[in-house]
């Protein structure tokens, strides 16, 4: 092992010498003799598989259109998703819209009309950014309120 030790570094050495780099390992142990003192600090915040907006929006359940809510009545028919379902409600050019959020991974988020009629989609997809229809759709979107999300 020693010798794996010394080739490696010398392999190190030698490529490293031409542009004077300097490869070394330190030797002082943490202060308290603990890797999680005060020398490595643990994170200040945990780990999540659910997309958090960078602020909460405002929740309005009020009048949400009867396809909307056959739409949340199949998704809570099926098992929960990963990240969960949000419906937001939006102004987008000149009409009110509903976002639904991506069930998962490189697929596609959904921006429908008040009549359950898709416009586009926004994101998701291969690229990340969506079917193209509506490539302005997070610059010009407003009057943000939140109107469903899955509770499980």
């Amino acid at each position: 092992m020693r010798l794996l030790f010394l080739a490696a570094s010398l392999l190190l050495t030698s490529a490293c010498a031409h542009n004077q780099v300097s490869v070394t390992t330190p030797t002082t142990p943490p202060a308290t003799g603990q890797v999680n003192g005060p020398a490595t600090p643990a994170p200040t915040s945990a780990n999540t598989v659910d997309p958090v907006p960078a602020r909460v929006a405002e929740s309005d359940t009020t009048s949400r259109p009867l396809w909307l809510k056959d739409r949340i009545a199949a998704v809570l028919a099926e098992r929960k998703r990963n990240p969960i379902t949000r419906i937001l409600r939006y102004r987008y050019g000149g009409q009110t819209v509903y976002y639904i959020s991506a069930p998962c991974c490189d697929q596609y988020s959904n921006v429908f009309d008040t009549k359950g009629k898709l416009i586009c989609q926004p994101d998701g997809g291969i690229t990340g950014k969506g079917d193209g229809k509506c490539p302005d759709f997070d610059k010009n979107k407003t009057d943000e309120k939140l109107v469903w999300q899955d509770p499980r």
